[in-house]
């Protein structure tokens, strides 16, 4: 990537960081009239919804076509599953230990919930997380078609990975002809993506004067305590847990480096609340910054978008805790394992789009929680959202320095297939 393209993203990142804070101020100046940004807030994610569909398929099928190619695609996929999961269980645990130790649910007036009244009838039910052969099945779809048109991206990723790793059994000429065709494709629409980016600070400006005019204060001073110890928990999860794997772990990049370069992904993932959204520029960010190769990029950014919710699953665990000190209740150890293993379930396949976490309900019932003070937390959700999606793409993009160490070149011996390391 030339330097004016590297320049033109870090001015696009001081753009869309700047439109964050002017749409915050504006949204409290303007109150409910703020409103009047949502229709152009809502375009700009129609347009970046656009490509994520097309995008997923064809840069999962390039990058499981590529990593098949060699003896290590195992072991990246084992890999990157098992980073994934322990780091989602840690997040929960740390999650669970914050609230039982700094008790933000503690003395809050029960009468607050009526101005977050809404109605809660039904979601028990329909908010259940499924039992583990339906979770199962449910990966699996029965018509991809189907699963394309309705954007399951679960589906989407088995579909992906089956076409991926099946090419690679097609005779050379054919794989590499199905390769190329993908991966085209997928540059195709990171171009478009790129230009939909342009217009990322007017979206983002729009969104945050929305999201806080409709929130104002009011709500927000009830649960500000639990917002701060949320925000504390991801704090550590990012800098401690996260960046240390990364300085532990990865090859092609430093702490330093890494938190340098995604910074401007992490405030789009804050603005937009969307990892899904990110995705595109997590994935550039990956390869042309963090020296990432692109089949790793393809398949580990992907994957974790859709499976990587470790700041998800820590909020799943805070809520729980939290309304049951609203009640008074004393969490024993049974209800501590339900919330722990409901809470990593419920993050695993959590659609990457912003939108209120009803999987909370799962969680609650699951420990035997009244769920009618939830609606409190439904308020400032998309607060909640932001944050936690900032971290889940952190841990995606930390994920694929690591395994990549793991990847085994399919190019001759001294030309290695890391294009990245002539980017920088």
């Amino acid at each position: 990537m030339s330097e004016n393209k590297h320049s033109s993203l870090d001015r696009l990142g001081l753009w869309i960081l700047g439109a964050t804070v002017l749409g915050a101020v504006t949204g409290l100046i303007l109150g409910k009239d703020a409103q009047m940004f949502a229709p152009m807030g809502n375009l700009f994610m129609q347009l970046i919804k656009m490509i994520v569909v097309p995008l997923v398929l064809f840069s999962l099928i390039g990058g499981a076509a590529s990593l098949g190619r060699s003896g290590s695609a195992g072991k990246i996929g084992l890999l990157t599953f098992g980073y994934y999961g322990i780091t989602t269980a840690v997040a929960v645990a740390l999650g669970l230990a914050a609230s039982e130790f700094f008790q933000p649910g503690r003395g809050i007036e029960m009468a607050a919930l009526s101005d977050a009244a809404i109605h809660v009838d039904h979601i028990e039910e329909s908010t259940q997380i499924p039992g583990f052969w339906e979770t199962i099945t449910g990966f699996v779809p029965t018509n991809p078609f189907q699963a394309l048109v309705d954007g399951n991206i679960l589906q989407i990723i088995t579909f992906a990975l089956f076409m991926g790793f099946a090419a690679t059994y097609l005779e050379e000429h054919k794989k590499n002809y199905v390769l190329n065709f993908f991966n085209y494709l997928t540059e195709l629409f990171i171009q478009v993506m790129t230009g939909i980016m342009y217009v990322a600070p007017i979206g983002v400006f729009c969104l945050m004067a929305d999201a806080t005019g409709t929130f104002g204060y009011a709500v927000l001073t009830k649960i500000l305590y639990l917002i701060l110890l949320y925000a504390l928990v991801l704090a550590v999860v990012t800098y401690g847990m996260i960046g240390g794997s990364v300085a532990l772990f990865s090859r092609c990049t430093t702490y330093k480096q890494f938190f340098k370069s995604m910074w401007k992904v992490q405030i789009f993932a804050f603005s937009t609340a969307s990892s899904i959204a990110t995705l595109p520029l997590n994935m550039n960010t990956a390869t042309t910054e963090l020296g990432v190769s692109k089949e790793t990029t393809s398949f580990a950014l992907p994957l974790g978008a859709t499976i990587n919710m470790n700041g998800n699953a820590a909020y799943y665990a805070m809520a729980a805790t939290f309304i049951a000190q609203m009640y008074g209740m004393e969490l024993a150890l049974p209800q501590y394992i339900a919330i722990i293993i409901t809470s990593t379930l419920g993050a695993v396949g959590q659609a990457g789009v912003p939108g209120p976490t009803l999987l909370v309900v799962a969680v609650l019932v699951s420990a035997g929680i009244p769920i009618e003070a939830l609606p409190i937390l439904f308020g400032v959700d998309r607060i909640f959202d932001m944050l936690r999606t900032a971290v889940n793409i952190t841990g995606d993009a930390a994920c694929a320095t690591i395994v990549d160490r793991f990847r085994e070149s399919a190019a001759p011996s001294g030309k290695s297939n890391d294009l990245n390391t002539t980017n920088h």
